[in-house]
């Protein structure tokens, strides 16, 4: 008897383990989640990083950040150099976008986040989060598209569990410049205009 409830609390935390290293990637295919490729290292992104020219990842302000994103370090995807994302979201209004390089709805929607940073400036940060191992698809579906966002590269999909967003992409996170989240949208947008009218009022800004 003791020996069978060992048996099956271990086949019950070997699945769990299995759980959090798992991901849906294309197709909806179980993969193990890795923050990249062993073939995306540092000289074979210098190519694939040159054609996105992509802007630098927010630099820290001198505020903690969301508690729910704390002790998170992910690669910026412009540069590579380490990010600690609490601490670059604080003290911004951010639209936080997770989006993979093979979803279809993510790569519609990101010319329209672009534009809507364009009209907002300063007031609002956009911050993509690619959530893919594949670094360079990511860096070329960017490239492809003229997006240029700064745009951090989760793999594991860290900053979407921490912060609870649904299995879905694209989805979009709205920070508060005091690190709350004001709202959670699981769902794409099709223009700027449709963006500033769900992103706006929720965090308190005009443009």
């Amino acid at each position: 008897m003791v020996l069978a409830v060992f048996v099956v609390l271990g086949v019950a935390l070997w699945r769990q383990l299995g759980d959090d290293r798992t991901a849906s990637g294309p197709a909806g295919q179980e993969t193990v989640a890795r923050a990249h490729r062993d073939a995306d290292t540092p000289a074979a992104l210098a190519g694939p990083r040159a054609k996105a020219a992509l802007p630098p990842c927010p630099t820290p302000q001198g505020q903690p950040g969301p508690q729910a994103l704390q002790g998170i370090t992910v690669d910026c995807a412009g540069d590579g150099a380490p990010v600690d994302v609490a601490k670059a979201v604080a003290g911004r209004a951010v639209v936080l976008n997770l989006w993979a390089y093979w979803c279809g709805p993510c790569a519609d929607e990101l010319p329209a986040l672009a534009e809507y940073q364009r009209r907002m400036g300063t007031k609002v940060t956009v911050l993509t989060v690619h959530q893919d191992e594949n670094e360079t698809a990511g860096l070329l579906r960017l490239a492809d598209l003229g997006v240029k966002l700064p745009t951090l590269q989760d793999g594991r999909r860290l900053i979407a569990a921490a912060l609870r967003v649904p299995n879905v992409m694209p989805a979009t996170v709205l920070l508060r410049p005091d690190g709350s989240v004001a709202q959670v949208l699981p769902r794409s947008f099709t223009s700027a205009d449709e963006i500033a009218a769900a992103v706006n009022p929720q965090l308190g800004v005009s443009g």
